[in-house]
């Protein structure tokens, strides 16, 4: 058996040297830039240090206390570590995480209308998780907060869904709780709310995706310059003035990719769009037209921004052009496998924080590819893709 308590109050005094000193039973006085108590312990195989305070505010019989404690979580199994970031969360309310974490990502935000959103829906709709411990938050709380807005303000409450999950996998990644987000759509509240592609979506009204290929075989009989604009919009899932802005430099067919600069981007991030072959198809049928941009306007560099739209109410269809990004969204959710990261890549959507960003890397490319090509076939429905331009 290992001898413990080696150390004794004289021993410490006399102690000039840097250095790690034990006192048994994973106990060590570490002495370097001031004298600090350490726990160092094996946990799932990696070598694991727990700060047990500063020697002039924690004496040696203290030290050897909050050593047996640590002692006995590991006899039971638990991380000492983990154990007592939890316990300093338990202090933590669903509120303090939450301003945190809007004060952490504001400096990255770009501007002060996002910030305000941020703090604005969070204390209205999520006024009732303020005061919960973060690490107690349970389903039933997220559904509280989301019910009395899920029907009447659905825009409204799904970017307060997002947000809350996000508050949430701040604090899981801080220690701060552990378990499934009770705020994550898919496997969840999924199987407890009504679809989103069954509500009206207030500013941008959705299709269902259900419909979406009936809507696709109308479409195509449509020739004019604005018809093809909104299947490529549509194809591609970009933002209305990502499309009016497109620029002929920015296709390269040969690699079948739309390189959108950053500077007409939402997040300010160059974004490559993985164009399809039912994407190409099209192009190639704007192609004839004549002018920088790719979907030109009558008398004007490009088409107007209205032109969209207006077309959608000629086809008396209830849906705006940035709708359809959610009919898509709640296509790959509910109806395919495609992982979450990559659907919300394909939509120019940060995920996560900066930390998971830079491990992530890349732009998924590859996997957009797929899932662009699978939305086509979905919309085609094996229907040609394109008519000649009248």
């Amino acid at each position: 058996m290992r001898q413990i308590n080696r150390l004794t109050t004289t021993a410490i005094r006399a102690i000039s040297e840097d250095g790690l000193y034990p006192d048994g039973g994973n106990l060590y006085l570490r002495v370097g830039k001031g004298r600090r108590w350490v726990f160092i312990f094996q946990w799932q195989g990696k070598r694991r240090e727990m700060g047990l305070g500063a020697l002039q505010d924690v004496s040696l019989k203290d030290a050897r206390t909050a050593a047996e404690q640590a002692r006995l979580a590991l006899r039971n199994g638990i991380d000492p570590l983990a154990a007592r970031k939890a316990e300093e969360g338990r202090g933590k309310t669903f509120g303090d995480v939450a301003d945190a974490f809007i004060a952490d990502k504001k400096v990255g935000w770009r501007n002060a209308k996002h910030r305000q959103q941020w703090t604005n829906t969070l204390a209205t709709y999520a006024k009732n998780l303020r005061p919960i411990p973060v690490a107690e938050i349970s389903t039933a709380d997220v559904l509280e907060a989301l019910k009395p807005i899920w029907t009447t303000k659905s825009e409204t409450a799904s970017r307060v869904r997002g947000r809350i999950e996000n508050v949430l996998d701040a604090a899981k990644a801080q220690g701060l709780r552990t378990g499934e987000n009770p705020a994550a759509w898919r496997g969840n509240l999924a199987h407890l709310l009504p679809k989103r592609s069954k509500l009206t979506r207030g500013h941008h009204r959705a299709l269902p995706y259900e419909k979406a290929p009936g809507f696709w075989a109308a479409l195509n009989e449509r020739t004019g310059v604005a018809a093809k604009a909104l299947q490529f919009t549509i194809l591609t899932c970009a933002r209305t003035s990502e499309t009016l802005g497109a620029r002929w430099a920015e296709i390269d067919f040969e690699k079948a990719i739309w390189i959108i600069p950053a500077g007409r981007m939402k997040m300010a991030e160059v974004h490559r769009v993985p164009l399809s072959p039912a994407a190409i198809q099209l192009l190639r049928e704007v192609e004839l037209l004549e002018g920088e941009y790719v979907f030109p306007g009558n008398g004007r560099a490009t088409l107007s921004a209205a032109a969209m739209d207006a077309l959608l109410k000629r086809m008396k269809v209830d849906a705006t052009v940035h709708g359809f990004r959610s009919t898509f969204r709640d296509w790959a959710g509910d109806s395919t496998s495609h992982p979450r990261e990559v659907v919300e890549a394909a939509l120019a959507h940060k995920v996560g924080d900066s930390v998971e960003r830079a491990y992530r890397r890349g732009d998924a490319l590859s996997k957009r590819r797929g899932l662009m090509a699978d939305w086509a076939s979905f919309l085609c429905g094996g229907v040609s893709q394109a008519q000649p331009m009248g």
